[in-house]
C-alpha cells in the first residue's frame, strides 16, 4: 500500500484541480452545467483515482486506477482544446494548463511503469 499524500503526482494533480476550478470560474454562465462540469469532473478524477488506487492490495490494481486517471487527464486535455477553441482561454492560459497537463500524464505514466 501506497501512501497517496506522499506521491508527488497526487500532490501535484490536486493542485492542478484547484487551477482547473479557478479557470472555469471565468467561463461564460451557458457552460456551467456542459463544459464547466466536464471539466471539474476530468481533473476531479485525477487525484481522486490515484488515491482510491492507493489502497489496493497489489500493484496491478493501483496500476489500473492510474491507467484511468491517465484516461482522465487526456480527456481534459481535450476539454482544454475546445475551451480554447471557443476562446474562453488565451492562448498563453492554453499553453500553461497544457504544459502542466503534459507534465502529469508523464508523471503519472512514468509512476505506472514502475510497478
Amino acid at each position: 500500500m501506497h501512501n497517496f499524500k506522499k506521491l508527488d503526482i497526487w500532490n501535484r494533480s490536486v493542485e492542478f484541480v484547484a487551477d482547473i476550478y479557478r479557470l472555469v470560474n471565468t467561463f461564460p454562465q451557458i457552460e456551467r452545467f456542459g463544459l464547466v462540469a466536464q471539466m471539474q469532473r476530468a481533473a476531479m478524477s485525477i487525484p481522486t483515482n490515484i488515491a482510491e488506487g492507493s489502497a489496493k492490495s497489489s500493484n496491478k490494481d493501483f496500476a489500473r486506477f492510474l491507467e484511468i486517471s491517465l484516461g482522465s487527464a487526456y480527456e481534459l486535455e481535450t476539454e482544454l482544446l475546445i475551451s480554447f477553441k471557443l476562446s474562453y482561454i488565451e492562448t498563453e492560459t492554453y499553453e500553461q494548463f497544457q504544459q502542466k497537463l503534459s507534465e502529469l500524464q508523464r508523471m503519472i505514466n512514468g509512476f505506472k511503469d514502475t510497478l
